[in-house]
């Protein structure tokens, strides 16, 4: 296994990713949340198991103002598509990919969303507690005819159970919801051995997703 810390140059911003190879022909690109980085739990073993699977990963690295994150959420989106689109096409442009996942968390969803479910329509995506309080979200979603899995927690406050029903509703889209869960998909309140079980639960959904 290699792991590479690299940066692609935009303008004057530079966009920093890691990229662990596994010699592998699939590729998973990760986008974290705005406080949920690849250390956490969901991350972290998504990471372990693609490894696992000897499926190469990038994590792409980003962090935002509390000004830029409060931005209306189609600007917001220009930024993160402005950041991360070019780590995507630079990494693609360099390795011969034969399958392409996709896997964002809360505010990594967001360029998953907004443009990478239109452009790689044979790809898999996983959206990890989407923001499914904007209603443009659950409009893109809902029109898209791209398989994807979506896992949430009913505590979570992007949860709204009109909007999971009308995606459960949706052939092509896979849902995955977890009573008591919270956006880190943590069980409320301090419920340790819950928490484990619904991590070990979204692990394994991702799994049967890609299979």
């Amino acid at each position: 296994m290699k792991v590479e810390e690299k940066e692609n140059l935009i303008g004057d911003k530079k966009h920093k990713y890691t990229h662990i190879q596994n010699n592998s022909n699939k590729v998973c690109f990760m986008f974290s949340g705005a406080g949920y980085t690849y250390d956490k739990p969901l991350f972290y073993y998504s990471t372990m198991k693609f490894i696992e699977d000897k499926v190469d990963i990038v994590h792409v690295h980003y962090n935002y103002s509390k000004n830029i994150l409060n931005l209306p959420i189609t600007k917001l989106a220009k930024i993160i598509i402005n950041d991360v689109y070019p780590i995507v096409k630079d990494v693609l442009a360099s390795h011969e990919y034969e399958e392409i996942v996709f896997l964002g968390k809360s505010l990594g969803t967001i360029p998953i969303v907004y443009q990478l479910l239109d452009e790689f329509s044979g790809s898999k995506f996983v959206l990890l507690t989407p923001l499914l309080k904007y209603d443009i979200v659950m409009e893109i979603l809902l029109d898209s005819p791209r398989n994807f899995l979506v896992i949430t927690g009913k505590n979570d406050h992007h949860y709204f159970a009109e909007k999971v029903e009308a995606l459960n509703q949706r052939e092509n889209i896979m849902v995955k919801e977890f009573e008591g869960a919270n956006h880190s998909l943590d069980v409320e309140p301090f419920n340790t051995i819950g928490s484990i079980s619904v991590l070990s639960d979204a692990i394994h959904a991702i799994n049967e997703y890609l299979k």
